[in-house]
């Protein structure tokens, strides 16, 4: 059952398909406003190694242009919790995600701090499967700090997402509990080629993409963009997902 906080980040009808659809690593305004009416949230990316990072000026400017057409998602690597409130706040964030090694304490002091942002918690799934999500899910249940929802992308040692590496889909559409966990969003190596696959495969609340709408590293295509959404959207019409 998706909570209220997450279905806010719900920005089209439910004729563009039955998905929510994130495209992540924004850095313009108007990359922004092309997007709009294709997905449902765009991610601001503060992680200051990653290729898409984006200033907190940027940052601003591109909330402002987005506002009333998408969400928009904070993603996050390993910040103090005072650090990430200050920030969602100054921007005018809709969402953040815990994307590094964030604890469970530090998760549930944004919540406390933020109770009105949704929380999406990344996690990177490896050879080992969901069973280290698992537990970590237990211990956020514990601290009061479940998510909204959850983010699954693929592991590589050392990175941080945005590798265009799959996850195991049939591996994560067996053993994800649906019944006790929070809404899925499937992210890892996601494009108009393979997104339909995907969906069928796994059957997503929502999936994630950032390279998969850009026509090189950092650069957002509205063409690709457009693709990718429409491909979804039909995966959705043909598995039923509505």
């Amino acid at each position: 059952m998706a909570s209220p906080l997450i279905k806010k980040l719900r920005h089209r009808t439910t004729d563009a398909g039955g998905v929510w659809v994130k495209a992540c690593g924004y850095r313009a305004p108007a990359d922004v406003i092309a997007a709009a009416g294709h997905v449902d949230a765009i991610g601001l990316n503060f992680f200051a190694r990653s290729p898409r990072y984006v200033s907190d000026e940027a940052a601003i400017e591109i909330a402002e242009a987005a506002a009333g057409r998408v969400a928009t998602v904070g993603v996050f690597v390993n910040d103090p919790p005072e650090a990430v409130v200050t920030r969602a706040g100054r921007v005018g964030l809709d969402a953040v995600q815990f994307h590094g090694d964030e604890t469970a304490a530090e998760i549930a002091a944004f919540k406390r701090a933020l109770p009105d942002v949704a929380v999406i918690r990344a996690f990177r799934m490896g050879n080992d499967g969901v069973g280290p999500l698992s537990r970590e899910l237990a211990a956020l249940a514990d601290a009061d700090a479940t998510p909204d929802a959850v983010l699954v992308d693929a592991r590589v040692d050392g990175v941080f997402g945005g590798t265009g590496k799959t996850v195991a889909w049939d591996v994560l559409a067996a053993d994800y509990r649906r019944d006790a966990w929070p809404p899925l969003i499937l992210a890892g190596g996601l494009t108009a080629e393979n997104i339909g696959e995907a969906i069928a495969a796994v059957r997503p609340w929502g999936v994630d993409t950032a390279g998969g709408v850009e026509s090189e590293t950092a650069v957002k295509d509205v063409g690709l963009t457009r693709r990718f959404s429409d491909a979804a959207a039909e995966a959705c019409r043909a598995s039923g997902i509505g």
